[in-house]
């Protein structure tokens, strides 16, 4: 088997008891699927995310030790010579959604999301991309090259025949509103280079790299507007991360591969990667802090970049970049930021976190920075995963689990309290609450510039 992903971390596993069946082929990919112990943690519903799959169905086939089984089957030889292409295979991975809450909720840490990805790469290098997933996988590519997209999504949102047409070529719902593009993309204040560029030396004690992903770039700029602005009020030289001088795409805005990384399509994802870390360079080279937006975006250069196989760059910048809650949390702690905030309108703000902020703990820096607003109220919802999970629950065959999954804790939370604001820093879990209850969703950052005195 060749490994469209590098699992070699996983090569002393399986070494002691606590590791049983080791698939006969698939090298440290079989290690990787058989952490699993099969202890059926992720067949309840405790409070946590894992898994969003199996709360939503109540079948232990779409729980990560379900998958688990199958994956065992293909890669000891019981689904044929293509088993990554076998029907069985496929169906156990359809509905996981990536929320990577058995990566932090499962006593071994079995990674299903990084899991489903190889097996996509696997089966495009057999069958082809389907040509859905081809359109979800270059958005950043045609949003950047077609800026007339924006107004033929508009249109498809207002053209129930056009909505219909889409779900028979594309298998995109119709019964969906798809995201649309803001009238104008995300556009980064000039700087003098010579005066506040973190890139220069004089400026990297106070000096912070802003990435601008897909998300906020082109359809929420007010967003990356907010994050440079609190971080600009902080004292902080804000550079946003543009394309390095030589890089071969020109102008295309930078892109951490996310949405190619989570449909197999890992080849195109590593690209778009190698550029990220070509226009960093400099900045890890002097240890600038790297500051994001997305969870989903940030999380894949913390962790999925890890096993794109490029290099001791990917480990430097896995450590030196934060979720723009986690940067703030930060530096207060260490006594280098004075926020002057004011008091926000009474009442209590509902807060939704995004999977991957529960995957890494972020959730804890993020109950720190609300509380640096003065006499601000707010309560945590307890929910697991908001059910859009990127293009998941925009797919024709998905959209109806994908409701579901919403109405498991999210969704009933919110229409309980009709007057509360609500925060959400995931980019599809905002669309997931604008249509389950018509309200609008903030950023942290929003928020926090609201905020500022």
């Amino acid at each position: 088997m060749e490994h469209r992903l590098d699992w070699s971390s996983y090569e002393t596993a399986g070494q002691g008891d606590a590791y049983a069946g080791i698939p006969a082929t698939g090298g440290d990919f079989a290690k990787a699927v058989a952490v699993c112990i099969n202890d059926r943690a992720c067949q309840t519903k405790p409070k946590g995310v894992m898994c969003p799959s199996f709360r939503a169905t109540d079948d232990p086939a779409h729980s990560p030790g379900g998958r688990v089984k199958v994956l065992k089957e293909a890669l000891n030889g019981e689904l044929g010579e293509r088993p990554f292409a076998h029907p069985a295979v496929l169906e156990a991975l359809e509905l996981c959604v990536g929320c990577k809450g058995c990566k932090r909720e499962c006593a071994n840490q079995v990674d299903m999301a990084a899991i489903k990805i190889e097996v996509l790469a696997q089966r495009n290098a057999i069958t082809g991309v389907p040509r859905r997933d081809r359109l979800f996988g270059t958005l950043p590519r045609l949003l950047a090259e077609r800026p007339w997209l924006g107004r033929l999504v508009r249109w498809r949102n207002r053209s129930p025949w056009l909505a219909k047409l889409g779900e028979r070529w594309l298998g995109v719902a119709a019964a969906r509103q798809l995201p649309e593009p803001a009238a104008r993309a995300y556009a980064a204040p000039a700087t003098r280079v010579e005066e506040s560029s973190p890139l220069y030396p004089a400026a990297d004690e106070r000096a912070v790299i802003l990435f601008v992903d897909t998300f906020a770039r082109h359809f929420e700029p007010e967003v990356a507007e907010a994050a440079h602005a609190v971080l600009t009020a902080a004292g902080y030289r804000v550079e946003v991360l543009a394309p390095a001088a030589d890089d071969a795409e020109g102008g295309r805005p930078l892109c951490c591969g996310r949405t190619l990384l989570s449909l197999g399509q890992v080849e195109a994802a590593r690209t778009e990667a190698r550029r990220m870390q070509a226009a960093l360079r400099p900045a890890l080279a002097r240890g600038l802090p790297v500051v994001g937006l997305e969870p989903s975006c940030i999380l894949s250069l913390r962790d999925d970049h890890l096993k794109l196989d490029l290099g001791p760059e990917a480990e430097t910048l896995a450590k030196q970049v934060y979720l723009f809650e986690e940067f703030i949390a930060r530096e207060h702690d260490r006594k280098r930021m004075t926020l002057a905030l004011k008091p926000l309108p009474a009442g209590t703000t509902l807060v939704h976190g995004h999977c991957h902020q529960k995957a890494v703990g972020a959730m804890k820096s993020l109950r720190k920075v609300l509380r640096l607003i003065p006499e601000f109220q707010f309560e945590f919802v307890e929910a697991s995963c908001c059910g859009m999970a990127g293009n998941f629950g925009l797919e024709a065959e998905h959209a109806e689990l994908s409701r579901r999954m919403a109405e498991l804790d999210l969704l009933p939370a919110l229409r309980a309290a009709p007057e509360a604001p609500i925060l959400a820093n995931g980019f599809s879990c905002r669309h997931q609450i604008r249509e389950g209850v018509a309200r609008e969703p903030v950023h942290v950052a929003v928020l926090l510039r609201q905020a500022l005195a």
